[in-house]
């Protein structure tokens, strides 16, 4: 039987054990990663420093007088657990294809508290999109899909089928496919409604002005601003059979909801979404997914436990 990992498995455990054996070795990475030319002053811009004997790793500017953590100003920002910690937990994320929820994290990191391991998951999601990352190219299958969910205010005798938000999640999905029709990467978005705006404003966030769009019959897909456009009318035949990558991939996202968290909350759908996008995008590189998760992060600003819960992050 041939290897599952074609191109790059995932460090294994006793691997990452060797590399991060303690607090320093993680405040290394960071510092390379964060200053990959050598210490720069956020404050003062200053390319001149020394770090400091301290708990975690500081350095002092030697412009202004700053101290500086490595960890100040990124997605670390803050935050009272261990680097190694942090370290493990991105580990554990990247190194499993499927995920894990909260609470299993919790348990797998030894955490005391379920808040902890949420804020720090969630933390990890945000630090799975690049903010300068290449929108999608050349040719682009589009379509959107609903995803079930029930809270106690949605009525008992709710529609089913049909466009009607009640009771639904609705979310969009491009895939870049390469010139022989295989995948390469998605984006998705947790989207209100299939109105044209809504559908030509995710057209003009995920995909290259100039690349072909190919969708389905739907009116809210006509006429996109900056590209051309392909309309595959769905008679007599199954969607899947029309836009075939776009439908298996909403296939894995919602067997990944409902094996992995047993269904997706609403409030926070986009996190979710953004965290199975970054594990498709990288599932033959899981290797690199490390580094990936942990380069991103030293590079957003820092968010608390509220801006995650009124959205704000």
């Amino acid at each position: 039987m041939p290897a599952r990992w074609k191109n790059d498995k995932p460090m294994s455990r006793p691997a990452f054990d060797a590399r991060f054996s303690d607090e320093e070795a993680c405040s290394h990475y960071l510092a390379e990663h964060r200053w990959p030319e050598g210490f720069v002053c956020p404050s003062c811009g200053t390319c001149k420093g020394w770090p400091l004997k301290r708990n975690r790793a500081t350095w002092e500017c030697a412009g202004c007088a700053r101290q500086t953590s490595v960890t100040a100003g990124t997605v670390m920002h803050s935050s009272h657990l261990p680097l190694r910690i942090w370290f493990l937990a991105a580990h554990i994320i990247t190194s499993h294809s499927n995920g894990m929820s909260a609470l299993q994290l919790q348990a797998q990191l030894g955490l005391g508290s379920y808040k902890t391991a949420w804020l720090l998951l969630q933390k990890l999601r945000r630090s799975m999109v690049n903010p300068d990352r290449n929108p999608l190219k050349d040719l682009v299958e589009i379509d959107e899909t609903e995803i079930p969910f029930r809270s106690r205010h949605d009525p008992e005798d709710r529609p089913k089928g049909g466009r009607s938000p009640v009771g639904k999640m609705f979310v969009v999905c491009a895939v870049e496919l390469s010139r022989d029709g295989h995948p390469r990467r998605i984006r998705m978005k947790h989207i209100p409604d299939g109105a044209s705006k809504t559908l030509h404003g995710f057209i003009g966030q995920a995909v290259e002005p100039g690349a072909h769009v190919i969708t389905d019959g739907w009116l809210g897909y006509e006429n996109p601003p900056a590209n051309t456009h392909e309309a595959k009318v769905v008679s007599g035949k199954k969607a899947h059979d029309i836009l075939h990558w776009v439908h298996r991939v909403f296939s894995n996202l919602k067997t990944w909801a409902k094996g992995v968290f047993h269904g997706l909350r609403k409030c926070h759908l986009q996190r979710y979404l953004d965290e199975f996008v970054f594990r498709w995008n990288r599932r033959r590189h899981m290797r690199s997914a490390f580094d990936t998760l942990l380069g991103i992060g030293v590079g957003i600003g820092p968010a608390t436990y509220r801006d995650f819960v009124e959205q704000r992050a």
